[in-house]
């Protein structure tokens, strides 16, 4: 692992792992629309969203609420109802296509091909059942095993995940653990038929800030254990620069800038990622104002025409011919570094950033 450092924020450090040329994708979106019929009109929660990644990496999926990163990975494994959600593109998972898989086929594809996290252990986790058992039942969907064999391999999966005292505590139900134990209960089930593929909504966002690093680190730990690809949804940057390898920052349900983590954070091309940035506070030195983004996300009954930032930019009008307000900029290379991209009509954001945007950061 070799580390890199780059000018940014002052909480944002990270470690970036060597990018291999010849990584294939394991998952491999292309495409990707999601859209919601509803009474009052169309949601489209995703627009033609399209990304890859390789065994081994980590992702992180970031944006403010209603950007649409829970909402395209829960397409991933499947998750929408199909008599409400309109879903096309393709998403292939090792070479296997879920756009259109049957439902029996997709019920044996979630936890063995691949499983998630959720952000709420407590609505995810059966009150009435004992965490032992929960982990027994997705465990034994996929293998067939005796419940004694079950039994024992949740408890070893258990004490993977840090649980102390696995065997005693196999046996108890959710409410007799903390949110940690809780979320890393959460994590042995998601784990516990080694799946390839692990997609992580928020699963630190209800913990405190200690939980919450430990709960980082086995992520981290199990990952390198278990080789798997990892998709990381979160909105929170300084979580991105410790875990993540990628970034994918969504905006209005599109993508809007993609890369590796040393560059989107370090020297960003597109206006809503530096006031992303800009959103962070300081944590050491004198206190600094913060340069919030103007206003609110737009509803995605109606997504503004152009570029959908447009309305909360305050670098639109340095495009000329009006683009911003009417054409929808292409995801598109936009320097020399292999693998990033941008969305957006400046012609020279590297020199904004570092002239006007990298002196009011924290």
């Amino acid at each position: 692992m070799s580390e890199q450092t780059v000018r940014a924020p002052q909480t944002v450090t990270w470690k970036a792992r060597e990018r291999g040329d010849n990584e294939a994708p394991y998952l491999e979106v292309s495409d990707l629309q999601v859209q919601f019929p509803t009474a009052d009109g169309m949601v489209k929660a995703v627009q033609g969203l399209s990304y890859s990644l390789p065994l081994g990496r980590t992702l992180a999926i970031v944006g403010e609420s209603g950007s649409g990163k829970s909402v395209s990975s829960m397409a991933v494994l499947g998750l929408h109802d199909r008599k409400t959600a309109r879903i096309s593109g393709s998403i292939k998972v090792g070479g296997t296509e879920i756009v259109g898989m049957s439902p029996q086929e997709l019920q044996k594809f979630r936890g063995a091909g691949a499983s998630m996290i959720f952000q709420d252990p407590q609505s995810s986790l059966h009150p009435y059942f004992t965490i032992g058992n929960q982990i027994m039942e997705s465990y034994r969907a996929h293998h067939n095993v005796s419940k004694r064999k079950a039994k024992a391999r949740a408890i070893e999966m258990l004490g993977r995940v840090g649980i102390p005292n696995p065997v005693r505590r196999v046996d108890n139900y959710p409410h007799e653990f903390s949110g940690g134990m809780r979320q890393r209960a959460m994590i042995a089930m998601a784990l516990v038929n080694d799946p390839k593929l692990l997609i992580a909504d928020e699963p630190t966002t209800a913990l405190d800030v200690t939980v919450q690093a430990q709960i980082l680190d086995l992520i981290a730990d199990l990952q390198r254990d278990f080789g798997s690809a990892v998709v990381f949804i979160t909105h929170d940057l300084g979580v991105v620069a410790e875990i993540a390898d990628d970034i994918l920052v969504m905006y209005a349900g599109s993508a809007i800038e993609h890369g590796p983590v040393e560059k989107i954070l370090g020297t960003p091309l597109h206006p809503y990622t530096w006031g992303l940035l800009e959103s962070i506070p300081a944590l050491a030195g004198e206190p600094q104002p913060l340069h919030p983004i103007p206003g609110t996300p737009p509803s995605l009954l109606a997504v503004p025409g152009g570029c959908a930032f447009h309305p909360r930019c305050e670098f639109r009008d340095r495009v000329p011919d009006d683009l911003c307000r009417t054409l929808k900029p292409d995801l598109v290379p936009r320097t020399a570094d292999q693998g990033r991209t941008s969305r957006c009509h400046l012609k020279d954001p590297d020199r904004i950033f570092q002239t006007e945007i990298l002196p009011r950061l924290p």
